[in-house]
């Protein structure tokens, strides 16, 4: 039985057609890609740079930040520092603030990055907390326009916080370029320079992403950025005083201290048949200084001057506030402490404030 004859494979001519305009489509399609391939490595390799083992945390990252000159870097804040319950506090408290004294100007900030980079609302909040017009042209389209506005916010800024020792860490381009890191520090240190009615989180710090490029490469590293520390050292309140030393080198004479300061407070509170137990918590909404100080003075406080039985922390604020006046007209300088520090249970304010109505008043029967 012969085996039947092998035949050779042949091309159909429309399949070699079909193949040879596949071929021809792919080959153009390839040419039109390659163009777009170039422009996207530059961003494909941030991405692949920052997702590297090193950094396991996604970062969301835009074209033009990744798109840089040889030496040019950028930053941005790790996804994982934006979640953290401090740093969004510490939004929320400044935008609220913000709001507050803006209250007036009908303007509502909701996204820092996007609604204080153009200078408009910087000029408002700086002209109402330093209560000064600055010489700016009121609305700016151009980035030319908004730029010049915020050089001439910036100086003025620059001008109130130099002599007090803050650090500058924020400037034009990094405002009018929306890098929440520099706003930040920017509202911080106004914040405590006009000496806000707010609390600010302490120890709140950032894990900074810098993108680098060199040598046609990009490299990342990871940096934390300290946002603010305690309430005191933004103040500016380097002076140390007695009660810094004893908390940081004799906390064991601290309850020796608090028991001198009860006796001499409940010496006259049990006049009107009050009594303290505890320092930090039975003065922080300020009705016991109010009627101290009374007490201290020798008259009657009007009830209608404060509250009575306080609820939310503005009225405990306003308590606290009005007894600081009361020992002023006293004679008393203005205390060290601040009015939210104590409605905030902040011991060291707390003492320090007594410790002053003790110095004077001690042989008061």
């Amino acid at each position: 039985m012969s085996a039947a004859p092998l035949r050779s494979p042949t091309l159909r001519p429309h399949r070699m057609k079909k193949e040879e305009a596949f071929l021809g489509k792919l080959g153009g399609t390839l040419a039109r890609k390659k163009k777009a391939k170039e422009v996207s490595d530059l961003q494909e390799e941030g991405k692949n740079a920052i997702n590297a083992p090193m950094s396991p945390s996604t970062v969301d990252i835009h074209p033009e930040d990744t798109l840089l000159e040889e030496n040019e870097e950028r930053t941005m804040i790790d996804p994982n520092s934006k979640e953290d319950p401090k740093f969004k506090e510490l939004i929320k408290v400044l935008i609220d603030w913000i709001n507050d004294v803006l209250v007036e100007e009908r303007i509502i900030v909701k996204q820092l990055e996007e609604d204080l980079y153009d200078g408009q609302v910087l000029q408002k909040l700086l002209e109402k907390l330093a209560d000064r017009k600055l010489n700016v042209a009121e609305v700016t389209q151009s980035e030319i326009g908004q730029k010049q506005k915020l050089q001439t916010v910036l100086e003025a800024v620059h001008d109130l916080l130099r002599p007090h020792g803050w650090t500058i860490k924020w400037n034009v381009d990094s405002i009018h370029g929306k890098n929440l890191i520099s706003i930040l520090h920017l509202l911080v240190a106004l914040a405590m320079h006009f000496r806000a009615p707010i609390r600010l989180p302490e120890h709140v710090s950032v894990q900074v992403v810098v993108v680098r490029k060199r040598e046609g490469l990009l490299q990342t590293t990871h940096v934390s950025e300290e946002l603010t520390t305690t309430t005191e050292m933004m103040m500016g309140r380097f002076e140390r005083d007695a009660f810094d030393t004893l908390f940081d080198h004799a906390p064991d004479k601290l309850s020796v201290v608090k028991k001198s300061l009860i006796t001499f407070v409940n010496k006259h509170l049990n006049k009107l048949n009050l009594e303290v137990t505890e320092l930090e918590t039975q003065f922080a909404d300020g009705v016991y200084l109010v009627l101290l100080m009374g007490l201290l003075e020798d008259y009657f406080v009007p009830l209608h001057n404060f509250y009575l039985t306080p609820e939310s922390f503005d009225q405990k604020v306003h308590n606290v506030s009005f007894a600081f006046e009361l020992m002023q007209d006293g004679g008393l300088k203005k205390p060290k402490a601040r009015p939210e520090d104590v409605v905030n249970l902040d011991l060291k304010s707390t003492l320090r404030v007594l410790y002053n109505l003790f110095t004077k008043y001690k042989n008061v029967e």
